[in-house]
Order: structure tokens, then sequence, then C-alpha cells
């Protein structure tokens, strides 16, 4: 989020193995109802499995997995705090000399940051003051953009609107627990649940925009071609909440792979300046795999395809 030195990676893309299923040969005759029908039956007996296995294998950490998903999405302010403290001297030189802001202005402002950035990702974890938490960390993500200025910077801009994604998810996964929390028994819920489904709509639009920077990268290879590909499809799937925590899955196995392949900061030297552009790298990677984990244990909410398909 804040300044970086220059380092522009050369990566050719993730060494992702092709993904696709065998090949087969279609006919030019346009396919029957019938057949769809029964492609989409087919599909959602596999992804059903799929879910399945999953559950099965993560059952010891279910209990745990929202206070998981919360830390991964605020691991990125965390990372950003500590290295604002290491890097004190290189950031105030920085603003002061090359943006050309007074000296005080920048001592308040990176001081600030610090505070705002440690306090409110504890908050967030703990589910305490929530919603003033995700704001004020929402904030710093704006400001930073503003003072450093990297708003034209587009990854920059699409990534961050990602993180934002993954607060409004955290804070939505907070909401259901104050509401019990306070309700009376027997007593419906209906006005949390208004609300949580706005924010869980809004927070998985922002969450997928991640692969927009793939998209905009001009290192083009297979892998990569096959990962935007792949990411599409499960982005598409989680905007519309159609098989929502399926293809949460399948992006969150993804990235994490992506990210360890990729972005490996702790293969480099401290003074490498490589180390320091994939270290934010991989942690704000890691905050959108928070933002997915969340879907994956709350699902998509009441504005999805997913739950029209239980009402009807």
């Amino acid at each position: 989020m804040s300044y970086r030195p220059q380092f522009q990676q050369n990566q050719g893309g993730p060494p992702y193995q092709h993904l696709g299923a065998p090949y087969q040969s279609y006919s030019t005759q346009q396919p029957s109802p019938n057949s769809l029908n029964g492609f989409f039956n087919q599909f959602e007996t596999i992804s059903n499995k799929i879910e399945e296995i999953v559950d099965k294998y993560t059952k010891p950490l279910k209990p745990f997995m929202p206070a998981i998903a919360r830390f991964f999405i605020v691991a990125t302010f965390y990372e950003d705090s500590l290295r604002l403290v290491g890097q004190w001297t290189e950031q105030v030189y920085y603003l002061h000399v090359y943006r050309r802001y007074w000296g005080w202005f920048v001592k308040l402002f990176l001081t600030t940051n610090i505070i705002v950035m440690l306090v409110g990702s504890t908050l967030l974890i703990a589910r305490k003051r929530s919603e003033i938490a995700s704001s004020f960390l929402v904030a710093v993500v704006f400001f930073q953009g503003i003072v450093y200025g990297l708003f034209f910077d587009l990854g920059y801009f699409l990534r961050n609107v990602s993180v934002i994604g993954g607060l409004l998810l955290a804070f939505s996964d907070s909401i259901v627990r104050d509401k019990r929390n306070l309700s009376m028994p027997g007593l419906p819920l209906m006005e949390h649940k208004d609300n949580k489904k706005y924010f869980l709509l809004a927070g998985r639009i922002m969450l997928i925009l991640l692969f927009a920077t793939f998209a905009f990268n001009s290192n083009w290879s297979l892998g990569r071609i096959l990962v935007v590909l792949v990411g599409f499809i499960t982005s598409i799937s989680i905007v519309v909440g159609y098989k929502t925590k399926f293809a949460a899955i399948v992006l969150t196995l993804m990235l994490m792979t992506y990210n360890v392949i990729v972005n490996h900061y702790w293969s480099f030297g401290y003074k490498d300046s490589r180390r320091d552009f994939l270290k934010y790298e991989f942690f704000q990677t890691l905050s959108i795999v928070g933002g997915l984990l969340i879907i994956v244990s709350t699902g998509a909410g009441e504005l999805s395809f997913d739950e029209k398909k239980k009402i009807y």
C-alpha cells in the first residue's frame, strides 16, 4: 500500500499445469435442453462431492475458519505497519523529498497509519467494533493511495479494491454474531440479515477484481492464460452466487498455489529490492484469500442464485 522500492516483475505467469478437462469432440448441432440439463446436473453432482470432501477434511478447523479468514484479510495491514516502523527513515525521506510534503505532516501521517492499521486489524479479528475498525482500514487504503500517488497505478487500484472487498466480507461476518448475541430467543433476525446480504454482495463483487490485474499484465504465457480463464469463470460464479462455495474453494486453492510459487519473498535477501515488492504482493493476495475463506464459511448470502434455488 505504501511506498516500496521500484521493481518490475518479469515473471512469465504462474507455472500452472493444464487445468482443463480432457478433449472431447462435439458435433455442430445445437445441444438439446435435455443435454444442457444433464451437463448442469453432472456438474452439480461433482461440485457437491468436492465440497463434501473439503468439509470432511477441514471439519476440525471449521470453528476457527472465520478467525483465520479475518486474520488473512488484515495480514497485509499488519505487514505494512511493521514495515513502516522498520523503514521509518526511508518513508519520511521519500514523502518529504520526492512527494514534497511538510516534515511534520509526513511524521503525523505515518504514525497515524501505523496505529490505525495495528489497532483496526486487531479489533476486526476479535470482532470488536467491527464497523469502526473496517471503516478506518478502508480509510487507510484510500489516503495512502492519495498521499503516495498510487491511484493511477491500475494494478494497485484493483488489488486494493479487492482488499476493501475482503474488509466488507469480514464486517458482514461480524454482523451475524453481534445480532445473535443481542437478540432475544425466538425473535427473527430480519434487520441484520438485510444488512448482511448487501455487504456480502458488495464484498463479492469487489473481491474478484483481483483477476483484472492478471488480465492487464503484459507478460502472457499459457499458464497465465489458464489462470485468467479459470479465475474469470469462478469469479463470475462468485458474483452471481452460483455454486459459490465450490468456486471459492477453487479460487482459494489456485491463489494459494500461485502465491507460494510466484511471490516467494523469503527466497531473497533483506537488501534485495525484490523481497519487499514480492512481500507486498504475497500479503495482498493473502488478504484476498481471507475474503474467499469467509465466502466458503458463510456462503454467498441472500442475494445469490444459490439462495434463490432454495426458495424456488
